[in-house]
């Protein structure tokens, strides 16, 4: 074997993170994560649930920024766009809404031998929306009700659920034994 350059093992781990773990790799598993597009059923908000909101939440491709240090990081931006429906009982007003979601990620190792892509939940102030009506009367109940904070934070926390679901879960985590005896039994 004289054809071949040696490295540590330690030099060797770090190759085998910046290689395993490359943006494109991050980006697919968070499409797979987030999918495509949800529904939102109409949930009663206000005062004694007077207006009913509804929307369709639509998920685009997720773009990831590599940072390498001492760790491997991530930034993911997730664009998305919300047809929003906001029943008053008297009035329905409808929102169009431009947005981004920006997560932090974080590539660990753990025993016995895993790699985790490590998420960190979103918060109201990681999501970014650009709320849009057609109508003065929408746009005076957009700034009156707080349109655009509500909706921040139920994107904020439905990513956070999607993040804690076992499929996501599964998804942050590769088995690198149960890998290796795969492709060298």
């Amino acid at each position: 074997m004289q054809n071949h350059e040696y490295v540590t093992y330690e030099e060797f781990g770090r190759k085998f993170f910046e290689v395993a773990v490359t943006p494109e790799r991050v980006a697919a598993a968070f499409a797979d994560i987030a999918g495509s597009e949800f529904a939102m059923e109409p949930i009663a908000q206000g005062p004694g649930g007077i207006a009913k909101v509804s929307a369709n939440v639509k998920i685009q491709d997720p773009r990831v920024t590599r940072r390498l240090g001492d760790t491997i990081t991530f930034v993911i931006h997730i664009p998305l766009s919300i047809d929003l429906l906001l029943d008053l009982r008297l009035d329905k007003q409808r929102f169009v809404v431009s947005g981004d979601i920006a997560l932090r990620a974080t590539a660990r190792a753990a025993d016995p031998l895993l790699l985790i892509v490590d998420v960190a939940k979103p918060r109201p102030s990681d999501i970014t929306v650009n709320v849009s009506s057609k109508s003065f009367r929408g746009e005076v109940v957009r700034i009156l009700g707080g349109v655009d904070g509500e909706i921040r934070r139920f994107v904020a926390q439905y990513v956070a659920d999607e993040i804690d679901a076992p499929h996501a879960q599964s998804a942050q985590v590769i088995d690198v034994v149960a890998r290796l005896n795969e492709a060298w039994p």
